[in-house]
C-alpha cells in the first residue's frame, strides 16, 4: 500500500483520480471529487467540496463550509475565507443541465476572498486582490484592489502583505511601494530615469 504525504481526516472522501500535494491537510467532513488537482501545503478545512476538474495552488487555505465548483481555478497562496460562494452557471434552473455553459473564475495569485463572500462566474479575481466579508463580485477584479459592497466596488489597493495601501500607493506596515501604469497598479517605485 502506497504511504500518503498528506493528511486526510477519517471523516472526509476522497474520489479517485485525484492529486494532493505533499504537507496537504483535509479536515472534518470534506469532500475531494474526481479529477481535483490541489497543490503542496494547502489546508482544507471543515464541510468543503473541491468539485471534478478544479486546481488548487500550493498553499491554499481553504476555510470552512466552501465549495469550489467546476470552473474555479485558485492559483499559489490564495485564501478563500469561511463560507465564501463561488458560483458556476449565470442562468441555473434545477431542471436544466448546463454542465456544457460552465464560465470559468480565477482567483490569481496570493488574493484573499473574505468570509461570505460570492463571486459570481465568469470573472476573474486579480492578484493579490481583497475581497472584503459579505462583498458581491459581479466583474473581473483587478490585481491588488480592495473590494467590499454588493455590488463590489474598488475602494482601495493593497499590498502584497495585505496592508491596505495610503493615496501614494505605499504600505505603511511594510514599506512596499507601487505606482498606477495605464490604470493598472504594478509593483515597485516609479522610476523616473530615462
Amino acid at each position: 500500500m502506497e504511504e500518503k504525504n498528506y493528511f486526510v481526516h477519517e471523516s472526509s472522501y476522497v474520489d479517485e483520480p485525484v492529486s494532493i500535494g505533499e504537507g496537504t491537510k483535509i479536515w472534518h467532513f470534506s469532500h475531494i471529487m474526481k479529477n481535483a488537482v490541489i497543490g503542496k501545503n494547502c489546508n482544507i478545512g471543515q464541510n468543503v467540496v473541491i468539485s471534478p476538474g478544479v486546481t488548487l495552488g500550493n498553499q491554499v487555505k481553504v476555510q470552512n463550509n466552501v465549495s469550489v465548483y467546476t470552473g474555479v481555478d485558485c492559483e499559489d497562496g490564495v485564501f478563500l475565507g469561511p463560507s465564501c460562494v463561488f458560483t458556476n452557471v449565470i442562468n441555473p434552473r434545477s431542471f436544466i443541465e448546463r454542465k456544457e455553459e460552465y464560465k470559468k473564475t480565477l482567483v490569481k495569485k496570493g488574493a484573499s476572498i473574505g468570509a461570505n463572500a460570492t463571486i459570481v462566474c465568469g470573472h476573474d479575481i486579480g492578484r493579490y486582490a481583497f475581497i472584503g466579508a459579505g462583498a458581491v463580485v459581479t466583474k473581473t477584479v483587478p490585481d491588488y484592489a480592495l473590494v467590499v459592497g454588493n455590488p463590489g466596488r474598488v475602494i482601495g489597493y493593497v499590498c502584497e502583505c495585505g496592508n491596505r495601501l495610503n493615496n501614494q500607493y505605499r504600505c505603511e506596515s511594510c514599506g512596499g511601494e507601487y505606482h498606477m501604469e495605464n490604470e493598472i497598479l504594478k509593483k515597485g517605485a516609479v522610476n523616473n530615469e530615462k
